[in-house]
C-alpha cells in the first residue's frame, strides 16, 4: 500500500530567502497527485532579486511524499 499523509494541508507557502535572510519572494504549492502515482505538492512562480528588480527568476518546486507512488 502506498503512503498517504491525511494530516497534510491543502497547500504550502514557501518563502525564498538568500543566505543573509533577505526575502526574494513566496511561492504557493498546492497539493497534487502526480502522473507517476505519487502525491505531494507542486508550485511555480516568478521571483526577483530584491537588490536588482530587473533580474527576474522563474522557480518550480516539487515536494513528493516518500513512498507514495502507487504501483
Amino acid at each position: 500500500m502506498a503512503a498517504r499523509d491525511e494530516k497534510a494541508p491543502g497547500a504550502l507557502q514557501v518563502v525564498i530567502v538568500d543566505g543573509n535572510g533577505k526575502e526574494w519572494g513566496r511561492i504557493f504549492a498546492n497539493s497534487k497527485q502526480f502522473s507517476s502515482g505519487s502525491v505531494g505538492f507542486y508550485g511555480n512562480g516568478k521571483l526577483h532579486n530584491p537588490d536588482n528588480p530587473e533580474a527576474r527568476y522563474q522557480c518550480g518546486l516539487t515536494f513528493t511524499l516518500i513512498g507514495s507512488k502507487e504501483k
